[in-house]
């Protein structure tokens, strides 16, 4: 009888890891942050940089953009070192739908012009 509830178990262990693998971006429209690097935060479950950005008015915001786990971006050619507080990069990406200045990455323009995956597409 108990070998009955371990799929339910199993169910209920893995809808916390499917919500949370659900970005809440817009898929259809990708944008374009270009800012000076504050922080990078090379750690699971995203690794997550954080850009001062200029504003058309003259001000700035701040602007969180990450990508998949630290494995997926490594494969692609991501270390620790890639980006560093200073560099100008611009991040490419979804943004969140409710107008939080975060981006789920597609890809980044490092400051020597190269291009760098985050998904390998």
């Amino acid at each position: 009888m108990r070998l009955l509830y371990v799929p339910v178990w199993i169910a209920l262990a893995l809808t916390p890891l499917a919500a949370h693998h659900a970005w809440p971006v817009n898929e259809q429209r990708l944008v374009t942050v270009k800012g000076a690097v504050v922080g990078f935060e090379w750690g699971n479950p995203h690794p997550m940089i954080t850009l001062t950005v200029q504003t058309a008015n003259g001000g700035t915001e701040k602007w969180q953009v990450g990508g998949p786990a630290l494995n997926r971006m490594q494969a692609n050619g991501w270390s620790k070192t890639t980006v560093k507080p200073g560099d100008v990069i611009t991040g490419i990406g979804h943004q969140y739908t409710n107008g939080e200045k975060i981006l789920k990455l597609d890809h980044v323009m490092l400051p020597d012009g190269k291009k760098i995956l985050v998904y390998g597409r």
